[in-house]
């Protein structure tokens, strides 16, 4: 292949990674009892991850151990489906699409399907009617509440419970119902494809998606990338922009080690899925600029496992250094 054909082929794998990143996550119509598995898979995996790295993270909230789901997120046609698959009311309520089995949630006796429509005596209130803003309005009465106090949850049907509410690094968590092999992190929410889901080999590697998406939110990626006036769409794959991108892709590779270690995830996992997943998802010559290569992540990933184990050895509570020191993004 020559120069010219080379940089149209380049040329034309960034338009298709354009595209692709920029197409919206439509609300699934249904939630085949598959997806329902999944969602029951990821749930102690982000329980884990998000509550023994806690510690480390600028903000936290209360961790019930659960992944919320809401009627908002379906069509007409899709939600009677939905609903029996959850054992949900037919109310315009939020309601527990999974949970921990050893979360305090669980614990307590909430059972998926119940509706959650208070959090410590305060009504879940949202913005506006999108689709995740009843999501986001638990997640704000969650990092509100007071840490020296129990966590009181209220269903519809007037079921009070109580538990503790130990704290975990804020993100929301959403299995999305879609064979693409992806993970995307906003800020606030970590959408994890069916698709990847299903790739995942074992929950070691599931667990490094996770941690890679909770770091870009633990890292502030998407606020710090504004901040830097990075522009989004296909501009997002050339020049300043794609470079200051890859590097936030670089370093949630290097927290998410940090993350799989604090929770007792196996860091060799980190190197098997990047293997896998580069192999057949890497894009050869539609390679992103705007992340590394998989050969590139195996390396990152592979030094930072050792670098945690040196650090550990003389401090056992050595923090990762990304966290207190994120690089200037320029």
């Amino acid at each position: 292949m020559n120069a010219r054909s080379c940089s149209l082929s380049r040329l034309s794998g960034l338009i298709i990674a354009a595209l692709l990143m920029i197409q919206p996550v439509r609300a699934s119509g249904s939630r085949p009892a598959n997806l329902v598995a999944m969602e029951r898979r990821v749930a102690p995996i982000i329980q884990r991850l998000v509550t023994l790295n806690a510690r480390w993270c600028p903000v936290t909230m209360a961790a019930p151990g659960w992944l919320l789901g809401d009627r908002r997120l379906y069509s007409d046609a899709g939600w009677p489906r939905a609903r029996a698959h959850y054992g949900a009311n037919d109310t315009d309520d939020l309601f527990i699409a999974a949970l921990d089995p050893q979360g305090p949630a669980a614990r307590a006796g909430l059972r998926v399907g119940e509706t959650v429509r208070l959090i410590n005596a305060t009504a879940i209130v949202p913005a506006d009617t999108a689709p995740h803003a009843r999501m986001a309005a638990a997640h704000a009465l969650l990092e509100k509440a007071p840490l020296d106090q129990h966590l009181t949850v209220e269903t519809r049907d007037g079921k009070t419970v109580k538990f503790d509410q130990p704290r975990g690094c804020a993100s929301e968590f959403r299995v999305e119902a879609s064979d693409n092999v992806q993970a995307k992190a906003d800020g606030l929410l970590v959408l994890i494809f069916a698709g990847m889901v299903r790739f995942a080999d074992d929950d070691d590697e599931l667990a490094t998606v996770i941690a890679h998406e909770l770091a870009h939110n633990i890292l502030r990626h998407r606020a710090r990338l504004d901040s830097a006036g990075i522009t989004r769409g296909l501009a997002q794959f050339f020049g300043r922009n794609a470079r200051l991108t890859k590097t936030t892709e670089e370093e949630a590779d290097r927290l998410s080690i940090w993350l799989m270690i604090g929770a007792g995830y196996d860091p060799a996992a980190a190197v098997r899925f990047w293997t896998n997943y580069g192999k057949r998802h890497g894009g050869g010559i539609f390679q992103s600029p705007t992340h590394p290569t998989w050969r590139r992540r195996v390396k990152l990933v592979t030094a930072e496992a050792e670098l945690v184990r040196q650090m550990r050895a003389a401090d056992p509570d050595a923090a990762p250094p990304m966290i207190a020191n994120p690089a200037v993004l320029k």
